[in-house]
């Protein structure tokens, strides 16, 4: 192949294409037995492993599972030092964070437990010269930071290699959208050999960003460098000092600082010391990066890819003339200068909702996310005690519908009751219950579907979906080595998916749930704040705390997941509701229970309208047998609906 006669205008053409794949083909095999030699039969290839699990170990995963492990072992210690490495990486873990805590509380375990067995060893050595410098202490802070700057380097060097891979991810991402495979020969490799250079600039931001960090240190290799120069000229050594700070100067030739210090060691010195220069492996890492960049800036200017310079040191000389503007315009972009729509006034929703005394205490945009809002003055106390008497008196009657025996679905250290509007007619219906309590629950559902729809759905009808009185109470003598929530995070209409961000609309979750509202009715509890997070179901975004009145209304999918915090102390009572656009999912238990508690004469004035009202059914049914039908489901067992 490679001796094959020349293709092209001219000889040159073929001569440089001739040793250009002549020399990536040895390069190849090369690689390929080197491999083979190091890794046995199958090379590099044989013990490849998926993104999956490259992100797995990335974000410590494992270390999650040893914690648990050496937890039933009874091995504290290491059990700690798990939870801690683990934590270090993923800050905002909901669950870690509680084990973290109850580690801390734990007598046996030592605050030396709690290490990071994960540190790379430049971020250990940096963190510790930056602590000898906090003391004066410059000649034992320099090895560590030397070792720090050469540790960091080599970590750079690391991640570089790891560009040169194949990138799978890329490749699926080309095969949904249907690029892949679309250039030719030179467009592929171009493309390919930008995302190697795009992922080796890429380098450095990562070696600068702690382990659980979103961003990287700013100009970490010039901050070392200067903490380098500084530490050498308090222990005299001037010419370690002028190699460091000259080293600076490459990064940032108009520094004043490092100007002023390079002139006071020049000083210092007296006689110029020929050879005295920069430090060769940071000149040789500059002059590598800048080629790099010409590169990939000759490719967004010509081949329309995109790049963003990780770097604030890159020289203006080294961008096309015809990218600066562009670039500088998108630098000079302030989030300020776009504001989101400013909330209506408060006074606006008072009148919107046509309830007295509901105040908007907090819109989406104050709660971090869409479609979010908490309302206060739902309720009174007076109604909030009655519900909560409702509930008592409900629970004491043995009436817990939807679960079985005395356990929370959701967590072993929690007393879980629910009662259906349906429930509490037929309750009340039997006078185990108050009828007020359970009239005014049927009323205060309608009320919350009345403001949810007036807020969120103006121009489209709710229909309520499903009513649930809720109380969670803490279980006394098994609240102090629990870890759990008191109910997972979720989203209401779909199957939530914290690795991958999805969230499936379809069954087992209530695909029909559109809108949701959880109705407080006291806050003389320990724990059980409500909380939305992101995507993940790990980063929290907004909290609220129950009190009696206050309504959290939200719409009902993979845009709000939410769950709660253990209830720790106490019982926290709350009636959930869940709206629907879809008139076929409307609550029928709603009207059979209203049909329940409906008094005699009002009963007796409706049969009468409805013997003068014609009927367009040829064959209605006669009153006496609807109402019969409805008294009969008095005293049958509730339909099991473990929906919460």
């Amino acid at each position: 192949l490679l001796d094959a006669p020349d293709s092209g205008p001219g000889p040159a053409q073929g001569a440089w294409e001739r040793l250009l794949l002549r020399a990536a083909l040895r390069r190849a095999e090369c690689l390929t037995q080197c491999g083979v030699q190091r890794l046995g039969p199958g090379g590099a290839a044989r013990l490849r492993v998926g993104s999956a699990l490259r992100d797995a170990f990335r974000r410590r995963e494992p270390y999650n599972y040893l914690q648990r492990a050496y937890y039933q072992l009874k091995k504290l210690d290491l059990a700690a030092a798990a939870a801690h490495t683990f934590f270090v990486a993923n800050p905002t873990h909901l669950q870690m964070r509680e084990d973290m805590a109850k580690y801390r509380r734990m007598s046996r375990v030592r605050p030396q437990s709690f290490r990071d067995l994960e540190t790379p060893p430049y971020w250990a050595a940096y963190d510790d010269g930056l602590e000898l410098l906090g003391r004066q202490e410059a000649g034992l802070a320099l090895p560590r930071l030397e070792e720090a700057l050469q540790e960091s380097l080599a970590q750079v060097e690391s991640c570089r290699a790891g560009c040169e891979g194949p990138e799978e991810q890329q490749r699926e991402e080309e095969e949904e959208e249907g690029t892949g495979g679309q250039g030719g020969l030179y467009e592929t490799i171009a493309g390919h050999w930008i995302r190697v250079l795009q992922c080796r600039q890429r380098c450095v931001g990562d070696t600068a960003t702690r382990p659980g960090r979103s961003f990287p240190v700013p100009d970490f290799l010039p901050s070392q460098l200067r903490r380098l120069h500084e530490a050498h000229a308090q222990v005299g050594n001037l010419s370690q000092a002028m190699e460091n700070v000259l080293s600076v100067l490459l990064f940032y030739p108009e520094d004043e600082a490092a100007k002023k210090a390079l002139n006071q060691y020049q000083a210092q010195l007296g006689e110029p010391r020929p050879g005295l220069g920069p430090r060769e492996d940071i000149r040789q890492f500059i002059l590598r990066s800048l080629g790099e960049k010409r590169q990939l800036y000759y490719a967004m200017e010509h081949l329309g890819t995109s790049f963003k310079d990780p770097d604030s040191w890159t020289p203006a000389a080294v961008i096309p003339e015809a990218l600066r503007e562009k670039l500088r315009e998108d630098q000079e972009k302030r989030p300020w200068d776009h504001e989101p729509p400013q909330p209506k006034p408060l006074t606006h929703w008072k009148d919107v909702l046509l309830l007295e005394g509901v105040t908007l205490t907090q819109d989406a945009r104050q709660l971090n996310g869409s479609e979010r809002a908490v309302l206060d003055g739902l309720l009174t106390p007076a109604e909030c005690g009655l519900l909560l008497q409702l509930a008592k008196d409900a629970a004491e009657a043995g009436a817990r519908s939807g679960y079985r025996g005395r356990r929370s679905p959701h967590t072993p250290h929690e007393r879980f009751e629910g009662l259906t509007v349906l429930k509490a007619a037929q309750l009340a219906r039997a006078g185990a219950v108050g009828s007020q309590g359970a009239k005014l629950l049927l009323e205060v559902s309608e009320r919350v579907r009345t403001l949810t729809q007036a807020y969120f759905s103006p121009e489209r009808p709710l229909h309520l979906s499903f009513t649930h009185l809720v109380c969670r109470s803490a279980i006394e003598g098994e609240q102090e080595q629990r870890m759990d929530l008191s109910h997972p995070v979720h989203a209401d209409n779909c199957v939530l998916d914290p690795d991958t961000g999805e969230c499936w609309r379809e069954p087992p979750a209530y695909t029909y749930r559109d809108y949701s509202g959880l109705l407080y009715l006291n806050d003389d509890f320990h724990g059980g704040d409500l909380f939305f997070t992101e995507p993940n179901a790990l980063t929290v975004t907004a909290q609220v705390r129950p009190r009696c009145g206050r309504l959290v209304a939200f719409s009902s999918g993979g845009e709000n997941p939410h769950g709660v915090w253990a209830v720790t102390r106490g019982r926290r009572c709350a009636l959930a509701l869940w709206h629907t656009w879809a008139p076929e999912h409307r609550e029928q238990e709603w009207t059979e229970a209203k049909e329940l508690l409906k008094e005699p004469e009002e009963e007796e004035e409706e049969e009468e309208e409805e013997e003068e009202t014609p009927s367009r059914d040829p064959s209605p049914e006669p009153p006496s047998r609807r109402l019969q039908r409805v008294q009969d489901r008095v005293g049958k067992p509730p339909r099991v609906r473990e929906e919460l």
